[in-house]
């Protein structure tokens, strides 16, 4: 699996939420390490309670600056956000507590709802902020 990088699609215009989808990438990146080098479950495990708190602070962040500037899609991203942290969750909580967890589909897994949700509805959230002098 090919280490993440945030390209010009995944760029939404507004610099913050750029910032911390790089931050997110590496943190993925990070794992995916982690997982090639077959680093024990512990250190595995703590990688992704980064990525965690981390998006929990991304979605925050995130939903603070949409709800401040009345963005119209926010409950429909709210819920989203919901959902990609409880796969997360779901999967960490099963690495933590020593299920039999197949490495590789969860990165897969991981991958496709952070590039999905950034190049897809973040997308749409950039031009709202931007028209609103947010950058």
């Amino acid at each position: 699996m090919a280490l993440l990088s945030l390209n010009h699609a995944g760029t939404v215009g507004v610099r913050a939420m750029d910032d911390q989808h790089g931050i997110l990438m590496d943190t993925m990146n990070e794992l995916r390490l982690a997982v090639v080098r077959g680093e024990c479950r512990e250190q595995i495990s703590e990688v992704l309670d980064r990525l965690i708190e981390f998006t929990r602070m991304h979605f925050s962040s995130e939903e603070q600056l949409l709800e401040r500037y009345v963005f119209p899609g926010m409950a429909e991203h709210r819920a989203e956000h919901q959902r990609i942290l409880a796969q997360i969750l779901q999967s960490s909580h099963r690495v933590q507590h020593g299920e039999q967890m197949q490495m590789r589909p969860l990165l897969c897994m991981l991958r496709e709802s952070y590039t999905e949700h950034i190049e897809g509805m973040d997308l749409e959230y950039g031009p709202w902020l931007n028209g609103r002098g947010v950058d």
